[in-house]
């Protein structure tokens, strides 16, 4: 009888694994800001963004690494991070919250994710797309 090590969610870097380690997280990113950018329903999240993709990929990918459990990588390459003051200068609504989250489902969708995988990740990213909305709430009010 063998065994098979898979990856539990939110267990150590068991999130990280789950999409395919960094390489996996790269494609899932470049997925994501392809879909936003030719999408129209998110075209307007995406015109938000620096135009220089690549950094806004890297810095996403960076992020995200160390919050699935992996190698803190944002904080190695572009120091301490605070998301909702990094975002606080962007007007954030319910609505731009909602476009993110939905081209993350989008992207997940089309790199065919499982379910499991999806019915955890997204509630998880809602958590710090609300404290950036909040933050943009209370700067903008």
């Amino acid at each position: 009888m063998t065994t098979t090590n898979i990856p539990v969610y939110g267990e150590g870097d068991g999130t990280l694994q789950a999409v395919g380690g960094l390489t996996g997280l790269q494609i899932l990113v470049e997925t994501f800001y392809r879909i936003m950018g030719n999408t129209p329903e998110f075209r307007p999240l995406f015109d938000m963004h620096p135009n220089n993709l690549e950094l806004t990929i890297d810095k996403l990918v960076s992020f995200l690494s160390g919050w699935m459990g992996g190698e803190k990588l944002f904080s190695k390459k572009y120091g301490p991070i605070s998301l909702p003051q990094a975002h606080a200068h962007l007007i954030v609504t319910d609505k731009e919250k909602a476009m993110w989250l939905n081209c993350m489902a989008a992207a997940l969708d089309e790199l065919g994710y499982p379910n499991d995988l999806k019915a955890y990740l997204l509630p998880k990213l809602e958590f710090p797309a609300e404290r950036i909305r909040q933050v943009s709430a209370a700067k903008h009010s």
